[in-house]
């Protein structure tokens, strides 16, 4: 199948649903032989199976982030197999809510342990493969990551710290052949708001999310693609989320009083 990614590798970490998922068939699509990982078997089956029906070949590899073993084990089949891995995308991660005199010390190590270890894992154990393909790194934070959320100290926290994280991996790999791509999407369909601060997954929660901002995971995955095979260091989308992150570098104060005041209206 011709396309940006014909003939390399993909690794997508938490690949069974929501914008791992799309991203996994938005790769497929653009040629790419793409391994899912996550912690739901069934699910990551269920997307080999409808990378198949497109044309694209795919492998489930299940997968626990927040345990170094795994993630180690998942890089050595997926060389195994297939000889090579062209990009990592450290995808998997949920987000914990609450106020901050509500979260508790639990609540703090499980969020940092999925979004910021578990990443960091991720790009350690796939690095050296990588380096023989001079292959792409990609990160998944969030718009999060530019702007103080009340009720989202941590999930914000641990996508600053993503953010941090991959501007010193961009500078550290620089002239290596390995680049790293950190993109920030805005609000963009997925389980996120399903997940409580436990990481169990709750089907019937609703999304508090402004449904009128969001967009489809299948629209996201695409300009994430496209980011990613540009090497992109950093991109932030959607529109609203483009303008939010500008709005917290340069206008900090007025955005965290805009912030506060739509809060108490709420």
């Amino acid at each position: 199948m011709a396309g940006r990614f014909a003939d390399k590798i993909i690794w997508v970490t938490g690949g069974g649903t929501g914008l791992g998922r799309a991203m996994a068939l938005e790769f497929g699509r653009e040629g790419g032989t793409v391994v899912v990982s996550g912690r739901r078997p069934d699910r990551l089956e269920a997307v080999v199976a409808d990378l198949a029906s497109a044309g694209a070949t795919g492998l489930a590899v299940p997968c626990d982030v927040t345990v170094e073993a795994h993630v180690q084990a998942a890089v050595d089949r997926i060389v195994a197999t297939y000889g090579r891995l062209d990009v990592a995308v450290a995808n998997a991660g949920f987000a914990v809510g609450g106020r901050f005199e509500k979260l508790t010390t639990g609540d703090w190590q499980r969020q940092f342990a999925v979004n910021v270890v578990g990443l960091t894992t991720t790009v350690r154990c796939a690095l050296p493969a990588l380096r023989e393909s001079s292959g792409r790194i990609v990160l998944i934070g969030s718009v999060a990551a530019y702007l103080g959320l009340p009720g989202s100290s941590a999930y914000g926290a641990s996508k600053a710290a993503v953010r941090s994280i991959g501007a010193s991996l961009s500078a550290e790999l620089a002239g290596s052949g390995v680049t790293c791509t950190t993109i920030h999407p805005g609000f963009v369909e997925s389980e996120i708001a399903q997940v409580d601060n436990q990481g169990t997954h709750h089907p019937d929660r609703k999304d508090p999310r402004p449904a009128k901002l969001m967009w489809s995971a299948e629209r996201a995955a695409a300009v994430m693609v496209r980011a990613t095979h540009a090497r992109r260091r950093e991109y932030v989308f959607t529109g609203h989320g483009w303008f939010g992150a500008l709005m917290g570098q340069r206008l900090p104060a007025l955005t965290q009083w805009i912030i506060t005041t739509a809060s108490k209206k709420r």
